[in-house]
């Protein structure tokens, strides 16, 4: 079983479900899930987790993100992007420049958000999508989400490019229409790229075309991300040698027989033997580490 995460560069046309499938045909294993859904039409940074990096999907999908995307102004549309029903057109030609950046700036920080009636959300057990298909619209409750950053990479009303970085649950078809309303002439997500998840970015991601070139020459080890790459951002401890069994079988250690510095109350911290193999992630409790996500597989390891 290959154990890792793949980068996929999802192009347009592709449910995410869509390309989970076809990795299982490309590569021949079933345990494989995406962190993150991104609409057919939507293109960009899609992370598939393979084997045991499986168990890092929900983290993934926790994680920042970052998207480019083309606002529309003067038209809503049912489902809040151009590929819905144009509901109404409306004149935009008192707006100013000035007008549009100052609205768009202001959607920087913490903002409650209501998600679209087509999303994958729930409601008594039904997607609401299926509801809105069946003319259905049920009332929403507001999340909070945050705008990191908002750069607006060109205007030229009535389209306005702009690159927000986000807290999951972010929907930014429906910040554009959220826009677009508090101008008073309406807005749509006409174009939707994500070029970033957490620290994965474009630069890490391959196509399903160049990767099944991969696969036919038996390289496909090239593209596999390792899933300790996930914690980056944790620091690191190595297990000696002498411990290394209780922390196969997820007992507390402590710091030195991690051979790390005390962390603060909750940190979290990368784990690996003296031969470099990744354990797992550990996190502070009570001057002693315990086991958050175990990865090492000891059986195995012994089956090797």
């Amino acid at each position: 079983m290959i154990n890792g995460i793949l980068i996929i560069d999802k192009e347009k046309g592709y449910t995410s479900h869509d390309v989970v499938a076809k990795l299982r045909g490309m590569i021949g294993q079933r345990k494989i899930g995406h962190t993150g859904t991104l609409d057919p039409e939507a293109t960009g940074v899609l992370p598939v987790c393979l084997g045991k990096a499986t168990k890092v999907c929900g983290l993934l999908t926790d994680k920042e993100k970052v998207y480019e995307t083309e606002l529309l102004l003067g038209v809503s549309y049912d489902t809040q992007d151009t590929t819905g029903m144009l509901l109404k057109e409306r004149d935009i030609s008192a707006l100013t420049e000035a007008q549009v950046q100052g609205v768009i700036m202001s959607y920087l920080g913490t903002y409650a958000q209501v998600p679209p009636m087509y999303s994958a959300l729930k409601v008594n057990g039904k997607k609401l999508y299926e509801l809105a298909r069946e003319g259905v619209t049920v009332e929403r409750k507001a999340r909070e989400v945050n705008i990191y950053e908002i750069d607006i990479l060109a205007m030229n009303l009535p389209r306005v490019s702009l690159r927000i970085r986000c807290s999951k649950g972010t929907y930014i078809r429906t910040l554009c229409h959220d826009i677009g309303e508090e101008l008073g002439v309406g807005g749509a997500m006409n174009k939707l790229k994500r070029t970033a998840v957490a620290n994965f970015t474009l630069a890490d991601s391959i196509r399903l075309g160049e990767l099944a070139r991969l696969i036919d020459e038996g390289h496909l080890e090239k593209r596999i991300i390792p899933i300790d790459r996930v914690f980056d951002r944790y620091p690191a401890g190595v297990v000696k040698r002498e411990f290394e069994s209780l922390a196969y079988n997820g007992n507390k250690l402590t710091f030195a027989e991690a051979s790390i510095d005390p962390v603060q109350v909750g940190e979290r911290v990368r784990l690996y033997n003296e031969d470099g193999e990744f354990i797992g992630l550990y996190e502070e409790d009570k001057q002693r580490l315990k086991v958050h996500k175990m990865f090492y597989d000891s059986e195995a390891k012994r089956e090797d």
